[in-house]
């Protein structure tokens, strides 16, 4: 098979999973943006983590927040938890890698926060910790996942939101989490400076 084609089925591919996704993901994804900007006008923040790619993401989404999506606006408290390498290192050794999200979550956590938690497949240990971790502190959850859901899925409580990618290609999930963490950005934007035309 040519590269070129390799290329173009690829972004077929990508097209696809998006318009399969927004089928199904548009309210819980409106209803997580109205979630955050509720949470950001109460003056709370909102923590991310994930790993790997979902790493890039979290941090990508607290970039934002923290500076600007695409407009003027005062930065917003958004704190990635995958940023600190002698937080994230010194956990790991002390404890175990599976706490390096949750121990940062309850010392950071406060009543009425978020907690993006972002594991292409539901199963990060690590990632579902902290899921654990902002309940005890009383705080709200959005989920990105894909395929089944996995393990975030069960652990889902009332005023959390997931927003499930129905994907079982992690690049394809990946892609659809991008996304998302951009209409985010665009709807809290919109509340907070203004209606636009996208």
């Amino acid at each position: 098979m040519e590269n070129t084609e390799i290329v173009s089925r690829l972004f077929a591919a990508s097209i696809a999973t998006k318009r399969d996704a927004g089928d199904v993901l548009v309210e819980p994804i409106a209803e997580a943006a109205a979630a955050m900007t509720r949470c950001l006008l109460a003056d709370h923040k909102i923590l991310s983590c994930g790993n790997g790619g979902s790493a890039a993401d979290a941090q990508h989404f607290s970039s934002e927040l923290l500076n600007r999506f695409d407009r003027d606006r005062p930065g917003l408290p958004g704190i990635a938890l995958t940023t600190d390498s002698s937080t994230l290192t010194s956990v790991s050794n002390d404890y175990s890698y599976d706490e390096i999200f949750s121990k940062q979550v309850a010392a950071l956590g406060r009543r009425g926060d978020m907690l993006l938690a972002i594991s292409t497949s539901g199963n990060s240990a690590n990632v579902n910790r902290a899921i654990e971790a902002a309940h005890d502190r009383e705080m709200n959850v959005v989920a990105l996942s894909g395929r089944d859901g996995g393990a975030m899925a069960a652990l889902m409580r009332p005023g959390d939101i997931e927003i499930r990618v129905p994907s079982e290609v992690t690049a394809r999930v990946q892609e659809v989490h991008l996304l998302t963490i951009h209409c985010l950005c665009e709807l809290i934007d919109q509340t907070l400076i203004g209606p636009r035309d996208v």
